[in-house]
């Protein structure tokens, strides 16, 4: 087992660099870069106040929008974005031979040279390696730093999401199984079927109405994952009021994952419960209880186990974002999300090593957490 999990860990590697190097060359074939983003700012800056301006009395306008020395009436000055490609990491400072100060653009001897693109790459998987992910180009604070302060935020309601999936679905999945057929089967299928298509946002949506005062009751806070007295209260009322504001925004997660898994537990005991084992025990005279979870349980929570990485990160990364947005919660997707509005490159690139590596290492967990469940599953002799 030593080895197999020594060489999963090799192989996240090239599967992140995999990773890197097509989010990278897409994201440069995207129209509008960050350059581009801060022109079309400064223009919309610039034609705002020209509007607001145009109102005025005829006198206001000497030395302000129509001065030609106005930088939003001349736009950005090809100094100033050379200067923008050099701070961004798309150019560097290049002086000529024989050069002893300090390297300036504004210098007659150093102009702005492009970097390549595929040299940029690497510069970037270098610094990647040490899990420096350069600074934002809108925000004061390193890319590291906001994914370190966004991050429990969205591994939290992913782990309490894919926790309750887990409560609810089992349980309810060996049921179903028990009773395959009776009317209690029917109707919890319809009512798993009608919740694994009701969209997660729109779900979000009517637990606000519902819940957070929206048109009914106000039971549960609208937005954040704490209150702002968060800080003065006892070990006892923060785990209170972090329940408190998580319930909303967990329960709006879970209802597709919740769904999934709980038809997955179901299909796994039936095919179980079939077998010839199962026959065997049952002739010995065991009760049903200790044939179902004395021997149905162990095989068939194999299925379900393979199925955490799926959930967990189904739930992390494809609930996430719109959930975050939903309720006013601050974590990596909406990071991510603004990022790429934004064409924040850092930020892009930071958050989806990020991502990549998270999911990457749940796999190889899944794969621990099979042997645990089952010793007689030998990954190194599968594969040899």
């Amino acid at each position: 087992m030593g080895a197999y999990i020594l060489r999963r860990l090799l192989l996240v590697i090239p599967t992140l660099f995999g990773i890197m190097l097509i989010s990278f060359t897409l994201t440069n074939f995207v129209p509008g870069g960050p350059i581009e983003q801060i022109i079309a700012r400064v223009q919309g800056d610039a034609d705002s106040l020209r509007n607001i301006s145009g109102g005025g009395d005829a006198g206001q306008s000497q030395g302000g929008l129509d001065d030609p020395g106005y930088q939003g009436a001349r736009g950005i000055s090809p100094q100033l974005l050379h200067q923008l490609e050099v701070q961004m990491g798309f150019s560097r400072i290049v002086c000529a031979d024989g050069f002893t100060g300090t390297p300036d653009l504004g210098n007659p001897a150093c102009h702005a040279e492009k970097i390549p693109a595929w040299k940029r790459f690497f510069i970037m998987l270098g610094h990647y390696v040490t899990f420096d992910f350069g600074k934002s180009f809108y925000h004061p604070q390193t890319v590291m730093q906001l994914v370190a302060e966004k991050l429990p935020v969205s591994i939290s309601l992913g782990l309490w999401s894919t926790l309750l999936a887990y409560l609810i679905s089992i349980p309810l999945g060996i049921r179903k199984a028990v009773r395959n057929g009776t009317p209690f089967d029917t109707w919890t299928s319809a009512a798993v079927i009608v919740a694994y298509a009701i969209p997660g946002f729109l779900f979000a949506v009517l637990l606000m109405v519902l819940f957070a005062g929206g048109s009914y009751w106000k039971i549960f806070p609208l937005r954040g994952l704490t209150s702002d007295d968060w800080a003065t209260m006892t070990t006892w009322g923060k785990a209170v009021d972090y329940l408190w504001h998580i319930t909303l925004p967990t329960i709006a997660m879970t209802i597709s994952g919740f769904a999934t898994m709980t038809l997955l537990t179901k299909n796994s005991f039936l095919d179980e419960i079939n077998k010839q084992y199962v026959m065997t025990a049952r002739a010995k005279g065991l009760s049903e209880r200790r044939v179902l979870y004395g021997h149905v349980f162990r095989n068939a929570m194999l299925i379900v186990i393979a199925g955490f990485p799926a959930t967990f990160l189904g739930v992390f990364f494809g609930s996430s974002i719109i959930v975050e947005t939903i309720f006013s919660l601050d974590g990596l997707g909406l990071l991510g999300f603004q990022a790429a509005a934004e064409r924040n490159y850092p930020v892009i690139f930071g958050t989806l090593y990020v991502f990549g590596l998270i999911s990457l290492v749940v796999g190889i967990l899944s794969d621990i957490t099979y042997v645990l469940v089952d010793p007689r599953i030998d990954f190194e002799r599968r594969e040899g």
